[in-house]
C-alpha cells in the first residue's frame, strides 16, 4: 500500500498523516448530536471493547475465589504476577515482531523513518532502546501493575470498598463501564502534567522520554515512581462504587492500552488493500514535541483548555516550535 495517499514525508523521511487530529466531540458547545453519534463507534472499537472482553475472560479464568483473595498468600498472588507477565509479553511482542523485527510493512505509515533497534545510544541500558524498554517494562512495569491489582482484589474481597453488582444497580454499573476510558484520560493527564514539573521530569519522567522514537515496548518503559502513578488509575475504583471486573478493565486499559499510543505507525496493514488506524499520532506528537498533548486520547479536553493541543498541522508546528 502506498502511504503517500494518506500522508507526506519531510526531508528527513519522517511521515505525517494529511488528516489532522480531531478532539472527541463530547465537549463541543453548542453540542452537536450528529457528530457525537458518528463518533460513538470509534469510542468503543477496536481497543475499548477488546479490553472489556479481556477483563471478563481474565476474571473467569484467572481470578481465584473471593474467599482466597481475602487473605494474602504466595500461591494466588504469584500466579497473577506470572500470568500478567505472560499476557503482557504476548501482547507487546505481538506488535513488536511484525512491525519492528520482521518489518513486514517496512516504514510505510511510520512517523519516524528509523527503527530503534538499529540505533545504539548510551542513554539506554545495553545501549539499545528496544532491550532497555522491554527490560524496564517486565522488571518494573508489570510487577507494579500486578501489585496494585492484587491490592485492589484483596480490598474488594474484604469489603473495604463498595462492591456493586449489575443486578443491584444496573444504571451505575453500566455507567462505570462506559467511563473507564474517560477516567483513564483524566487520570493520565493529571499525573502526566505533574511529572513534567522540572524536578519530577529530571528524576522520574525523563526515563520514558528517552524514547523519542517510541515503539510498542516504550509503552511501559518508565521509572517505577511513574509506574505507580500511572497504574494508580485503579484507585478511582476505591473512591467510586465499582466492581472488581470493572477495576480490572481499568488496569487492562492502562497496561495493554498503553501500546496504541506508542506503536509508531499511523496505520497497520492487514492486507495489500486494508489497514486499520492505530490512533497513535496524538501521543507520538507528545514524544516529538515534549510540551504538547499531555492527555491520552483527548477524551478529556484539558489540552485544548490549557493551550497544549497539537493537531498535527503546520500551524501547530510553528506554535510549539522550541524557542531558540
Amino acid at each position: 500500500m502506498d502511504d503517500k495517499e494518506f500522508g507526506t514525508r519531510d526531508k528527513r523521511g519522517d511521515w505525517a498523516p494529511i488528516k489532522l487530529l480531531e478532539p472527541a466531540p463530547l465537549w463541543l458547545f453548542p453540542p452537536k448530536p450528529k457528530k457525537i453519534l458518528a463518533w460513538i463507534p470509534a469510542y468503543f472499537f477496536p481497543y475499548n471493547v477488546l479490553f472489556m472482553i479481556s477483563s471478563i475472560i481474565y476474571w473467569f479464568l484467572v481470578i481465584p475465589p473471593v474467599e482466597t483473595m481475602s487473605n494474602f498468600s504466595w500461591d494466588w498472588t504469584i500466579n497473577i504476577l506470572v500470568i500478567n507477565m505472560v499476557l503482557a509479553f504476548i501482547w507487546y511482542q505481538g506488535w513488536e515482531v511484525p512491525l519492528y523485527i520482521k518489518k513486514k510493512q517496512a516504514n510505510r505509515f511510520k512517523y519516524n523513518k528509523s527503527f530503534p533497534f538499529d540505533i545504539k545510544n548510551k542513554f539506554f541500558w545495553f545501549k539499545n532502546q528496544t532491550i532497555d524498554n522491554m527490560t524496564r517494562s517486565m522488571l518494573f512495569g508489570v510487577p507494579i501493575w500486578s501489585m496494585l491489582q492484587i491490592l485492589m482484589l484483596w480490598t474488594f474481597s474484604n469489603g473495604y470498598i463498595p462492591w456493586i453488582n449489575f443486578s443491584e444497580n444496573k444504571i451505575w454499573f453500566i455507567l462505570m463501564i462506559l467511563v473507564v476510558p474517560i477516567i483513564h484520560d483524566f487520570h493520565f493527564y493529571c499525573i502526566h502534567r505533574l511529572i513534567h514539573i522540572p524536578i519530577l521530569y529530571k528524576w522520574v519522567h525523563s526515563v520514558h522520554h528517552k524514547s523519542v522514537n517510541p515503539s510498542p515496548w516504550s509503552s511501559l518503559s518508565m521509572h517505577p515512581v511513574e509506574h505507580i502513578l500511572y497504574f494508580g488509575t485503579v484507585f478511582w475504583h476505591f473512591l467510586l462504587p465499582s466492581n472488581p471486573i470493572i477495576a480490572i478493565y481499568q488496569l487492562h486499559f492502562a497496561g495493554f492500552g498503553a501500546v496504541p499510543g506508542h506503536i509508531g505507525f499511523d496505520k497497520v496493514e492487514i492486507s495489500s488493500k486494508k489497514t486499520f488506524d492505530t490512533h497513535a499520532y496524538m501521543h507520538y506528537l507528545h514524544h516529538k514535541y515534549f510540551n504538547v498533548n499531555y492527555g491520552g486520547d483527548g477524551l478529556v479536553p484539558f489540552d485544548r483548555v490549557f493551550g497544549t493541543y497539537h493537531d498535527g498541522s503546520k500551524e501547530s508546528d510553528i506554535r510549539f516550535k522550541p524557542k531558540t
